[in-house]
């Protein structure tokens, strides 16, 4: 392991760090900016590595249109209609940033925030520690936000906490883009995608959720058996499949569990194959849902560091995460903390071969 500390230099002028972990079979970079996934190098069945994680050589494209790219988002990832809540019976403002409502935390989210770091004792990890004040971009209570990652077999470790000194709503993630074949390869559209759940979360015409849970049987939400990504998406637009089409593909939240994160332990929630090089990912999660997002909406106007520019399809997200929307929804698992309780999330990527 060891530390880029003046790897980019933010727009306020201060450093910020590169720390790099490697077991022997897996290379992961980790930026400060957003407590981001910056590259992960893995091996393919004949040992050779390749980035799988879509992102940037430099610092800029992470400041602007590029912010979400393996970044730790929140306070709230994914969406909240009209970007209001209630919470106990006040309501709160968060200013809207996609078809009126809010996205990933808002204008000033933690993707863009520079996060202290330090290295973990006894691991081969790195800790990125937040502090976001009472009201930052509308939501209530000062939180204290902890992230760590931890390398170790090939399975990279993402655990999260959280605490509060006034009751507040929170959903974090990991915004990582993964193309198993290698960062700027062309599309995902032949990996295969099997993901671990029998229901989704219906979304109106701006891709909030309705509140219907959908069962996955007779739709093209069915990867309950794995599938190429392109094949099921060219099926479902065939089929004039209206959730598809509100996606620009699948931008939909999978079910899970019915209970909050951190109350269960880990699970599979899916399992990406890319069949020409081996290479496989699992994701595993105490989250209740895991956010499939096959980047139907990426316009190639962002250049990655292969040289290539990323366009529909460039990689797919796998965002262990709470319910979108869940404040408005109260039959979701709860996404509220209160000043005395922890929130904690484990969430496993387990790279391998087939």
């Amino acid at each position: 392991m060891w530390v880029e500390p003046a790897w980019g230099t933010a727009q306020d002028g201060r450093p910020v760090a590169r720390w790099v972990l490697d077991d022997g079979t897996v290379q992961v970079g980790l930026v400060e900016h957003g407590a981001r996934v910056q590259s992960v190098l893995a091996p393919d069945r004949d040992g050779t590595r390749a980035d799988v994680a879509l992102g940037f050589a430099q610092l800029a494209p992470y400041e602007g249109k590029g912010r979400s790219f393996g970044a730790t988002v929140g306070r709230f990832a994914n969406r909240i209609a009209r970007g209001e809540f209630t919470l106990d019976g006040r309501t709160y403002a968060v200013p809207p940033t996609d078809r009126g409502n809010a996205i990933h935390g808002g204008p000033r989210p933690f993707s863009q925030a520079l996060w202290t770091s330090q290295e973990v004792a006894g691991a081969r990890g790195v800790r990125f520690s937040l502090l976001s004040p009472d009201g930052d971009n509308g939501f209530p209570g000062a939180l204290s936000v902890h992230v760590e990652y931890v390398l170790d077999g090939g399975v990279l470790s993402v655990q999260t906490s959280a605490t509060t000194d006034a009751p507040t709503v929170l959903n974090l993630t990991n915004h990582a883009y993964w193309n198993l074949a290698g960062d700027g390869s062309g599309t995902v559209d032949g990996h295969l995608l099997q993901v671990d759940s029998a229901a989704f979360l219906v979304v109106d015409e701006v891709g909030v959720p309705t509140g219907e849970v959908r069962p996955v049987d007779g739709t093209p939400f069915d990867l309950r058996e794995a599938v190429p990504v392109g094949r099921r998406l060219a099926e479902g637009e065939r089929a004039g499949d209206e959730q598809l089409a509100r996606g620009s593909g699948f931008d939909h939240c999978f079910v899970l569990a019915d209970v909050p994160g951190g109350e269960r332990e880990p699970s599979r929630a899916a399992r990406v194959e890319e069949p020409s090089s081996g290479r496989v990912l699992e994701v595993w999660t105490d989250q209740p849902g895991v956010q499939v997002f096959t980047a139907g909406t990426l316009g190639g106007t962002l250049v990655g560091k292969a040289g290539a520019a990323y366009g529909p399809r460039a990689g797919l997200a796998l965002e262990a995460q709470a319910f979108p929307d869940a404040p408005h929804h109260p039959a979701f698992p709860t996404t509220v903390l209160r000043e005395g309780e922890r929130f904690r999330s484990l969430t496993r990527f387990r790279f391998g071969t087939a």
